[in-house]
């Protein structure tokens, strides 16, 4: 059988550790490959890390077709759903695959809108047969369209995140080095603190990142403390109007409650991970 290993569609979705790809091995080398790889064609859309394993130890495996792909975009957006759907990845990973979700349908109806309309500005029709990417022989039907993600609360109930969990890993996708980047993906820090620190130049935050869990966290209590202190001493130029105080009362309550939302959000993932690297050779 030849099978065609993309090296973007394997990039795609972030690899395992490597504790998680131990676990994987040790798995399939006692009960075998239980899981059918997934294909397009003969390119392998899911199951890289189990056709790997298989490979080294020359071990059989089953593939199954996937003929509702039409386009590198249905196998994207099949590939999040799944991986969505999975009680093991990070809150962190989950806002990234909703967001990632969500250029793709926002491009999908921009490039519809584009087909539908008259011409292109100099009397050509567009084609609206056109494909927006060449499929495998093999394809069939077209998937069904994805529900739109339209606002933060629909990405926020896609990734089951909450809606301020979301704009913070938007900030920390737009404004985070890769070394910072790095340090919420491993789970070092939280989503909270990695978005704080994002609002660092970028030498601080590689500086604070290379420095471990500790000095990212107090950098990103610096950063709150000093958005904190202009609110406490607009407050005070006034100590005698109390409406001037309250509006800042609230955001500091707010951003506590968001703060230690956040920090439960961590310790409740930090449990979970434990419990699924417990199910893995189990669940594999």
């Amino acid at each position: 059988m030849n099978i065609v290993v993309n090296e973007e569609l394997k990039a795609y979705i972030d690899p395992l550790t490597p504790e998680e790809h131990e676990a994987l091995e040790r798995s399939i080398l006692t009960e075998g490959c239980r899981d059918a790889l997934v294909l397009w064609g003969d390119v392998l859309v899911d199951g890289h890390n189990r056709y790997g394993i298989c490979q080294k130890h020359g071990l059989p495996f089953q593939t199954v077709q996937n003929t509702r792909f039409k386009t590198i975009e249905d196998v994207h957006l099949w590939m999040i759903d799944q991986h969505l759907g999975r009680r093991s990845i990070s809150d962190f990973l989950r806002g990234v695959l909703a967001l990632r979700k969500k250029d793709i349908v926002d491009e999908r109806r921009a490039r519809a809108l584009a087909e539908t309309a008259p011409s292109d500005g100099d009397g050509a029709p567009f084609d609206a047969d056109a494909p927006a990417a060449e499929a495998p022989a093999g394809s069939a039907a077209v998937l069904p369209p994805p529900a739109p993600l339209s606002s933060r609360e629909a990405i926020a109930r896609a990734a089951r995140l909450s809606s301020n969990q979301v704009v913070m890993i938007e900030k920390i996708q737009k404004q985070a080095a890769p070394e910072l980047v790095a340090a919420v993906k491993s789970g070092v820090i939280s989503i909270n603190t990695a978005a704080a620190v994002a609002s660092l130049p970028a030498e601080e935050q590689v500086s604070a990142a290379n420095a471990g869990k500790d000095e990212l966290r107090q950098a990103a209590k610096r950063v709150r403390e000093a958005k904190r202190k202009p609110r406490e001493e607009s407050a005070e130029s006034d100590p005698a109007d109390p409406s001037a105080r309250q509006p800042d009362t609230v955001q500091l309550l707010e951003q506590r409650v968001a703060e230690l939302t956040a920090e439960n959000e961590g310790l409740r993932q930090q449990v979970a991970e434990l419990q699924a690297q417990l199910a893995t050779a189990g669940s594999r």
